[in-house]
């Protein structure tokens, strides 16, 4: 898992540069500098979603999804744990929960984040995820100027779930049909979008229980015949 590896450790160098430049930047760089990570991400969400071709599945996937999502309380299940974090580390960071979780939406949500974990699990190159490991890098030096230590710590559930995704390639890779792949990225687009939207503070998006979705868009394109839309 080299891609994954260095994945991690470019978040948690980039970070660590966003936290030294948070004590040194006045406020209204950071706020700025935060306002076109938010834009990239509207801008990035909105072009995976509309690589889709299956939109009826889609948003089937995204009300179920959500709905799971909402039953399960992922949201605050996840705030729980962050503050738990918090707490136990004797953080003073105010915006440590929401720095964790903005930063791990934006860099699993990806399609470099599916398509390099599956190349790398079936015996391919690392290079898509070491592309994105630059990538999120640059994002995290953004990120924790703005948001503070909490985007570091994003670095724990990044490890899981994109090597957790490199070893199902591993096993299962060779089942997994391109357009899974597509529409998945597709999902992670949408989720994306709202992210972008919280980020900009146009309105909070509670985009953690919609998580399921990705879940739910496999199941409806493996069950459900193609509507055609």
């Amino acid at each position: 898992m080299l891609g994954t590896i260095v994945n991690v450790i470019t978040v948690v160098a980039g970070g660590s540069i966003g936290l030294l430049l948070n004590k040194k930047l006045p406020a209204r760089f950071v706020k700025i500098f935060f306002q076109v990570v938010g834009l990239f991400t509207l801008f990035l969400g909105l072009s995976m979603a509309l690589e889709t071709s299956h939109v009826l599945h889609m948003i089937m996937a995204l009300i179920s999804g959500a709905l799971i999502g909402e039953a399960l309380k992922l949201e605050q299940r996840m705030e729980a744990i962050g503050e738990s974090m918090k707490s136990r580390l004797n953080l003073r960071n105010e915006k440590f929960t929401e720095g964790l979780l903005t930063a791990f939406l934006l860099y699993c949500m990806g399609s470099l984040t599916i398509l390099g974990a599956i190349e790398e699990g079936m015996g391919g190159s690392p290079k898509l995820l070491l592309i994105k490991s630059l990538m999120d890098g640059v994002s995290s030096i953004a990120l924790a100027s703005g948001l503070g230590i909490g985007v570091l710590f994003s670095a724990i559930p990044l490890l899981i779930y994109q090597g957790g995704l490199t070893l199902l390639a591993m096993g299962f890779g060779e089942f997994f049909p391109p357009l899974f792949i597509t529409e998945l990225s597709a999902v992670g687009g949408v989720l994306l979008i709202g992210l972008g939207i919280s980020i900009l503070e146009i309105k909070k998006i509670n985009v953690m229980n919609m998580l399921p979705a990705l879940v739910m868009i496999i199941i409806f394109l493996w069950l459900i015949p193609d509507f055609g839309v």
